[in-house]
């Protein structure tokens, strides 16, 4: 005990009295609490522990055995006791990291007769696919060509090609939800395509050879930093960040450099993840690239992911939270305050997913909206993930990603310094980039400015009432919560009377690209400067589809056997995601041919 004090004078002596005065009346207490368990525990050892010891002995002189044999029987028994653990550990890994329910449906696929099933299944799949391309296009191309063609050749392949994609107009009455955020045509895309061609062969890999590249970038962060509690007049003057490729790069970003500095701060060195299911895909991605173990909870009756439920799942390894604002699928903000607060706590990392709504929200709010804290105003907001490319009207292909102080953003960096080609030092996942694209987002945000944007959230928040008011009015659909900005979710008020994925299909056939959504299954459009005149018609042709289904419910039935109907009602209707993952794979295999 005077041993132990003296180690631990010199570390008293440095902290404030009272905290001494007070660790040291917490000690007596406990002292106190613990000293009759102690005593019990010593009795019982004297008791017993006498007669074992006296057991051993006996046995090792009976058996004539030495101290050396002793020594290896032991350290036999201890290796041999180390594998079994081994063993039963490594096989209860699959069970404890993928649950019960999909081991076991993994191992029923497994078997010959569910395994040709799916098989086949997936040929059929497969087949379809294949079909349906190539009824689009009979001009495919699967080796290089022998001789170059001309330049009015191959645009005019092109333009054969484009014919079959969705044609946009400048109308702002397209039917395609999200996906084009600018306007087709008209000033704006002209002078996008214009900067595009003027630094189409720059890359900010060169810094050294490309500096305006460089800058315009770095004025990109600063001004996406402005508008999120950033800046040199904001709560957080030291915002800083990089720019992506996209949405999904600056959250892999942003969760390789949590998950980096969460090791070197606090030594956590098996990290966890908080999100919600209503959380983007690219946080399963995330926490499959970077080891990372995660937790997907469930959402509130209002869809929103709550504090309270985040707080229930947390423990020391818990190194990263997520709140999205808002979340892909329904348009609605997560409850950023509470959770950054636990977050702030825990003293852990919290990332606020505003890939959608960074470029909106704060015009939103500007107008009069009701919009929750989500940015680095808010206390223990680490990190945000915001595109130019959606309603920063750029063009697609970029991202920034924001942090709240250098120390964290330099854990997203890749820096070599014994490489034979030179000292060598990135900013995120790529190498290379186009710096045309980020010369086009920061032509868009200059091109448009504060009054741009806001002349445009105003369109879509006007479309996004609009949708919603005509949709109060089809008693067979019901909106899901109440949504910040422009998108809008909505779902069947009795799945046995109108399926929505078939309505879905319905209203895909006569030109209408909505997303489908499932648990529950839901649709939603989100209006950008491109479709946010078309409103009225997307009333209009909702509630013609819910009334052709009332009117001939065979045909309904019908039709949930065909287009996209099949594949969601079997995704909500099977507990086994992995057979779903498997069919998901041959989609995206028949994807990839020619």
């Amino acid at each position: 005990m005077d041993k132990l004090q003296r180690l631990l004078w010199p570390v008293a002596e440095r902290l404030p009295p009272e905290l001494v005065i007070r660790a040291g009346s917490y000690g007596r207490d406990l002292h106190y609490v613990i000293n009759p368990y102690v005593t019990v525990l010593i009795n019982y050892l004297n008791r017993h522990g006498g007669a074992a010891r006296s057991w051993v002995n006996e046995t090792v002189v009976r058996h004539g055995l030495d101290s050396a044999t002793l020594i290896l029987a032991t350290v036999l028994v201890c290796l041999l006791v180390y594998c079994a653990m081994s063993a039963v550990c490594s096989l209860l890994r699959p069970f404890t990291e993928r649950g019960l329910l999909p081991v076991a449906f993994s191992f029923l696929r497994s078997l010959p007769p569910f395994a040709s099933i799916i098989a086949k299944k997936k040929a059929e799949l497969r087949d379809d696919m294949l079909k349906k391309r190539a009824a689009q296009s009979s001009d495919q191309l699967t080796a290089l060509p022998s001789r170059g063609a001309s330049a009015e050749q191959v645009l005019a392949r092109l333009r054969q090609r484009a014919a079959s994609d969705v044609q946009a107009n400048g109308s702002e009455s397209s039917t395609l939800s999200g996906a084009i955020y600018m306007p087709a045509d008209g000033e704006h895309r002209a002078l996008l395509d214009d900067v595009y061609k003027m630094f189409s062969l720059t890359n900010p890999l060169h810094a050294d050879a490309f500096p305006s590249v460089r800058q315009m970038e770095a004025e990109v962060v600063a001004i996406t930093a402005g508008l999120l509690g950033g800046g040199p007049h904001g709560p957080n003057p030291k915002v800083c960040g990089a720019m992506t490729s996209g949405g999904t790069e600056s959250i892999l970003s942003a969760v390789k450099a949590s998950r980096d500095y969460m090791a070197a701060k606090k030594g956590i060195r098996q990290p966890e993840m908080i999100i919600g299911v209503s959380a983007h895909a690219a946080y399963w991605k995330a926490a499959e690239y970077f080891k990372i173990k995660l937790h997907v909870v469930p959402v509130g009756r209002d869809f929103r992911l709550s504090a309270a439920t985040v707080r229930r799942h947390m423990n020391p390894n818990t190194a990263i939270l997520v709140a999205s604002a808002p979340g892909f699928p329904h348009g609605l903000m997560d409850d950023v305050q509470g959770i950054a607060h636990l977050a702030a706590r825990a003293g852990i990392c919290c990332h606020v997913d505003a890939c959608l709504g960074g470029f909106c929200l704060p015009f939103v709010r500007r107008l009069g909206g009701r919009v929750p804290p989500f940015d680095f105003a808010v206390k223990g907001v680490t990190s945000m993930s915001v595109d130019t490319h959606k309603f920063g009207q750029a063009h697609k292909g970029t991202s920034v990603v924001l942090y709240c102080c250098p120390e964290l953003r330099a854990h997203q960096y890749t820096r070599i310094t014994d490489w034979t080609g030179g000292l060598y030092i990135s900013p995120g996942l790529a190498g290379s980039r186009p710096g045309a694209l980020i010369a086009t987002a920061w032509a868009s945000l200059v091109h448009l400015g504060e009054d741009g944007l806001l002349a445009a959230t105003r369109r879509i928040m006007a479309a996004r009432d609009r949708l919603v008011a005509g949709i109060g009015l089809i008693p067979q659909l019901q909106v899901i919560g109440e949504p910040e900005m422009g998108v809008v979710a909505f779902r069947s008020t009795d799945p046995r009377v109108v399926n929505i994925y078939v309505l879905n299909d319905w209203m895909h056939a006569r030109g209408w690209h909505l997303n489908a959504l499932q648990a529950p299954p839901a649709l939603h459009f989100c209006f950008t400067a491109m479709n946010a005149g078309a409103a009225p018609a997307l009333v209009a042709a909702l509630r013609q589809g819910v009334e052709e289904q009332l009117a001939d419910p065979a045909a309904a039935v019908a039709a949930a056997r065909r287009g996209s109907a099949p594949m969601y009602g079997m995704a909500n209707a099977t507990p086994d995601r992995g057979m779903v993952g498997e069919f998901l794979e041959a989609y995206q295999d028949a994807m990839l041919v020619p």
